[in-house]
């Protein structure tokens, strides 16, 4: 039982060992700092789905789920990039994107939460409804755009690291606060893990719940400035990146002692993720064994955890 409990840290342990020794430069401190900037993008979108999953449960069908996180990276990325290039205020740029993530949680959680909608059903809905809103708001082109915000974002440094690099960091070190050290944190597991003993208690746990779809949109919005500094504006592929965040945040519960969602366990979930791309990228291995890697890792990972669940 050790053995599968640890699995998920052993599997992080084993895949840098190999690649330290068969990729050249994979130990190198730019190429460490390079993957963790590169993680910035999925990580935030799997931090958002975290705190859905914390607040709603971890069942797939009927728990926490946002599967409309990559869509709403893909409609506030437009948003903003429609704004700067019409020669909005910085400010208000910034502002009206993270208002438009907002938004996009504050649906996803009157459909669930209000009209008690699964969750499955309605995000993917959502996620539709918003992909075309953005295919209407940039006619299925990517806005190229550029300003300050986004040069700091995609050149900046401090002590050494990128500046896309300190952003993950800090947004996991603010979830990581916000869920493991304060009274909201701890109600929201417990709405999550025992919503009938939450509403005993009296707490009001529709009201928390659609607290994490808020968090979850206000994700969306944020991984949106990393998007648009990284590709230098919008970019029509955000869709391609929900499996790849469904898996994250679903594996980052494997690194957790009661393999619970958290936040920490994600923000390793996604460097595993990360190394292991770039491991592959640097031995010139085709995506496509990329992909099946991933996939047969974290069919490993979640059959352990199950393994272990059960024994319990």
């Amino acid at each position: 039982m050790k053995l599968l409990r640890h699995g998920a840290s052993l599997a992080f342990l084993t895949i840098l060992l190999v690649f330290a020794a068969t990729a050249p430069n994979f130990l190198s401190p730019t190429n460490l700092s390079n993957v963790v900037a590169q993680s910035a993008i999925l990580g935030i979108l799997a931090f958002g789905l975290t705190l859905v999953i914390i607040g709603g449960g971890s069942n797939v069908v009927s728990g926490g789920l946002d599967l409309s996180l990559a869509a709403n990276l893909g409609l506030s990325a437009a948003v903003y990039a429609t704004l700067n290039n019409a020669g909005a205020s910085a400010a208000s740029s910034i502002a009206l994107t993270l208002a438009c993530g907002l938004a996009i949680g504050a649906l996803n959680g009157l459909v669930v939460v209000g009209l008690r909608l699964p969750p499955l059903l309605a995000t993917l809905a959502s996620m539709n409804l918003i992909a075309g809103l953005e295919l209407v708001l940039t006619e299925n082109t990517v806005l190229p755009t550029d300003s300050p915000l986004l040069d700091l974002l995609s050149f900046g440094q401090w002590l050494g690291q990128p500046a896309l690099a300190w952003v993950f960091l800090v947004v996991a070190l603010l979830l990581t606060l916000l869920t493991q050290f304060s009274r909201y944190g701890l109600r929201l597991y417990a709405v999550g893990e025992y919503p009938e003993a939450a509403t005993a208690a009296g707490l009001p746990v529709a009201s928390y719940q659609f607290s994490s779809y808020l968090l979850s949109g206000l994700c969306g919005s944020l991984a949106s400035f990393c998007s648009a500094a990284w590709f230098s504006g919008s970019t029509t592929g955000s869709g391609e990146m929900l499996l790849s965040v469904v898996a994250i945040a679903f594996l980052g519960s494997v690194f957790s002692q009661r393999l619970r969602p958290s936040i920490t366990g994600t923000l390793l979930a996604t460097l595993l993720v990360g190394f292991l791309v770039n491991g592959f990228q640097l031995l010139n291995i085709s995506s496509f064994w990329v992909n099946g890697v991933q996939g047969v890792l974290i069919l490993l990972v979640v059959a352990s955890s199950s393994l272990l669940r059960g024994s319990v």
